[in-house]
């Protein structure tokens, strides 16, 4: 009878594949956030830094794409921000 208690055969390895999930999702709801220029940078940028952890995933994938979509959405919120702002200021 083996005694398979080797504390290497019970390590687990971290995979952030939730962080690599949720930044895509936060990519989609930036889709909609950028109207509200506020908040489409906050939730961007939560899903831009939840993208670079889930790199390290085996979503690998996904988190490419939710980068993607977080880095333009993020672009998209600060020029509606600016554009606000200065038309806000010409017709106050």
């Amino acid at each position: 009878m083996e005694n398979n208690t080797n504390p290497s055969n019970n390590i687990k390895l971290h995979d952030p594949t939730g962080k690599a999930i949720a930044s895509l999702v936060l990519g989609l709801i930036g889709i909609a956030a950028w109207f509200i220029p506020i908040a489409g940078v906050i939730v961007t940028i939560i899903g831009i830094s939840l993208a670079r952890t889930g790199m390290q995933s085996s979503k690998r994938g996904v988190a490419i794409a939710g980068l993607v979509l977080c880095i333009v959405f993020l672009v998209l919120s600060i020029i509606n921000w600016i554009l606000g702002a200065v038309l806000q200021s010409l017709f106050g």
